[in-house]
């Protein structure tokens, strides 16, 4: 099994392409064809680090936008 993950991490898009076609992925725009590339070259590390990042970004947008709220009724 650590045989097929080091295979995986090999894969040839760096960090940012990730991050491009996860963007793309979100907004649902992404044809068949660039989805089974994207699949085919992702690096599953990169994909759990910016799974984080995405989560991280998205609490914290959260908690803004809800201080805000309760700061105008306030």
């Amino acid at each position: 099994m650590s045989q097929d993950l080091k295979e995986l991490s090999q894969r040839k898009l760096n960090f940012f392409q990730t991050l491009k076609a996860i963007a793309w992925a979100m907004f649902g725009v992404r044809k068949g064809s660039g989805y089974q590339e994207d699949m085919s070259k992702l690096n599953p590390v990169h994909l759990v680090i910016a799974g984080l990042l995405f989560g991280v970004i998205f609490v914290v947008g959260l908690v803004m936008i809800v201080r805000a709220v309760i700061s105008s009724f306030g």
